[in-house]
């Protein structure tokens, strides 16, 4: 006698408006890593932070957030998803009311380190919370999908709204937009999202909370240094001890009786691989975005606010490219070859940005709308893969473990891509331009500017055309690695299939 397993309960109504609701503090929380590009003048002559404040006020959010992700998974795996996103909605909202109304910096940076810490909640909950409702594997991998798209567009987002705020009202407006998503979801949540955790945690593994932040922040901080500063020996040290405090953390789980991290994650075959591409994935997105800003800005002359503008348009095919995947793969299309295809279509992206001279506006806005749909596609994918790869007792900490890793890959590929883009923009900045001038573009306009005449004029045509050098480099550097990936997906995912459970 065989038995067959019941069929997965399919999602109706009430969990596509949940996912509706979770949408919206998703979208804020993504929005809120660059929401100050424009409020930072307003701020500065408001409060008047010292350079090392501006400098906090910019990063705390980043850091607590990194810092904090596998923390947080880990704890709503255990005391609910559901609760755990309430409390984190009730501290985002509170941060952000005092952050709106501070009136020194030092107060401005502590609300900022509390939105990052309610940040690290709503993240890695809101994937969770999916995981749990959606349990039909086609219905999952539609909302990861919308899950994914307003991740991404979140973040291109947050500039422009913040410069629309900051034109019409006062610099605290780009933090009270968030109270009436977060009122929303404190309101409707209780009623519309089930809770969800590990019926069996065990104890909380204390020990290592310290050994995760010590692993994440000073990887996190070194790499965002080097690209401004160069591979100076603090950073490099400060990386160097990330990763012994990583490889203490491993070892904590590998031998905790009770670890924050579940061994039975990587049981899944499709899970580890999935954490690799995912942050091979945000490698690329974010390697690029540190050129095709100051390209607008500080190559083409647009203003900030025109800037920011002209990037929302390569947003327009990323909405189209999560869903295609999913419909491929719903079609029958191999997994493999979607991913596959996504990291080749990001390549491709990456080689029209290499052809990009020092007046190829939409060259480089076709460039960034192929890269990052073929990029959107992946996530989308192996998201869905790692998120049904993991027991559903442990959504939370597999949410995390991907979040985390994104955060890493995308401060690596700032790193190594600007560093590249960095060396060549010296070694074609002419030598006898001043010492400041080779150091960054904006150095060089800043005293191009200041230069009578024709001199000045040589000097800023010199130092864009050598920016722009820089960015071909680490643009076939970028495509080289994507190509890389394109194979190494192809093997790694290969007769790796989702099941319904």
């Amino acid at each position: 006698m065989t038995t067959t397993s019941a069929p997965p309960v399919r999602a109706g109504r009430r969990e596509w408006t949940a996912l509706g609701v979770l949408m919206l503090p998703l979208l804020l929380v993504s929005m809120d890593v660059s929401v100050l590009y424009f409020a930072i003048p307003s701020i500065s002559a408001d409060l008047e932070p010292s350079g090392t404040q501006q400098l906090w006020i910019f990063d705390i959010y980043a850091f607590v957030l990194a810092g904090l992700l596998m923390t947080m998974g880990s704890i709503g795996d255990r005391v609910g998803r559901r609760r755990l996103l309430l409390i984190g909605a009730a501290a985002f909202g509170t941060a952000s009311l005092i952050a709106a109304y501070a009136n020194s910096a030092e107060t401005l940076i502590a609300a900022r380190a509390v939105l990052g810490l309610g940040g690290a909640t709503l993240m890695p909950s809101t994937m969770a919370l999916i995981r749990t409702m959606f349990t039909d594997s086609g219905q999952r991998a539609k909302a990861i999908g919308l899950w994914s798209g307003v991740m991404t567009a979140g973040i291109a987002l947050g500039s422009v709204l913040s410069g629309v705020l900051v034109q019409y009202f006062w610099w605290g407006s780009v933090f009270l937009i968030n109270l009436p998503a977060m009122a929303l979801l404190l309101v409707i949540g209780p009623f519309l999202l089930p809770e969800s955790k590990d019926p069996n945690p065990g104890r909380f593994d204390w020990p290592s909370v310290p050994l995760s932040m010590a692993a994440v922040l000073p990887v996190i901080y070194g790499l965002k240094e080097i690209p401004s500063e160069g591979w100076h020996i603090q950073y490099v040290a400060s990386i160097a001890v990330g990763l012994l405090f990583a490889a203490l953390f491993v070892h904590r789980q590998r031998t905790a009786a009770s670890p924050m991290i579940d061994r039975a994650l990587f049981r899944g075959r499709g899970f580890a691989p999935s954490v690799a591409l995912n942050l091979i994935a945000s490698f690329a997105m974010m390697g690029s975005a540190f050129f095709t800003t100051q390209y607008l800005q500080s190559v083409l002359g647009k203003s900030a606010m025109e800037a920011a503008l002209w990037a929302l348009l390569p947003s327009v095919p990323i909405g189209m490219a999560a869903p295609l995947a999913t419909s491929l793969v719903q079609k029958g299309v191999n997994r493999a070859y979607v991913v596959t295809a996504g990291f080749a279509i990001g390549a491709a992206g990456y080689a029209l940005l290499s052809l990009a001279g020092t007046d190829s506006l939409w060259l480089v806005l076709i460039a960034c709308g192929v890269l990052a749909s073929g990029i959107v596609m992946v996530i989308s994918q192996i998201t869905d893969l790692a998120m049904s790869s993991a027991p559903v007792e442990r959504a939370g900490s597999a949410s995390s473990l991907m979040e985390t890793g994104a955060e890493f890959g995308g401060a690596l590929g700032m790193a190594v891509l600007g560093s590249i883009g960095t060396a060549i923009y010296r070694h074609d900045i002419p030598g006898s331009a001043p010492a400041a001038a080779h150091e960054t573009l904006g150095g060089a306009l800043a005293i191009a500017h200041r230069l009578p005449g024709h001199t000045g004029d040589a000097l800023a045509t010199a130092a864009r055309e050598a920016f722009t050098n820089g960015m071909q480099g680490a643009s076939i550097a970028g495509a080289v690695l994507l190509a890389g990936a394109a194979v190494l997906a192809a093997g790694a995912l290969r007769g790796i299939h989702v099941s319904d459970k």
